[in-house]
């Protein structure tokens, strides 16, 4: 599983992705969180944002929904305009 982050997201973890292996493989969002926010602190206040968006194969999400092996899952910060 490819988990990629974007803009502030990605520059608070210094990473822009990151692969999620082995077995059991997270069974949706919210175990894929908790096994992110195990690799660290920084992971952990991120991933704890309010509004983070977040996307399973390129398409956006709301709560919490099923992963499969080989699912790409991305995390954005919230979108603002001005």
């Amino acid at each position: 599983m490819k988990v990629c982050f974007f803009a502030s997201v990605r520059e608070r973890l210094d990473t822009a992705e990151c692969a999620i292996e082995g077995e059991p493989l997270p069974a949706d969002l919210d175990a894929l969180r908790a096994a992110l926010a195990a690799r660290g602190e920084a992971f952990a206040e991120v991933l704890a944002q309010p509004n983070l968006i977040c996307a399973v194969n390129q398409q956006v999400v709301h709560g919490n929904v099923a992963l499969a092996p080989g699912d790409e899952v991305a995390f954005f910060p919230p979108v603002t305009g001005g």
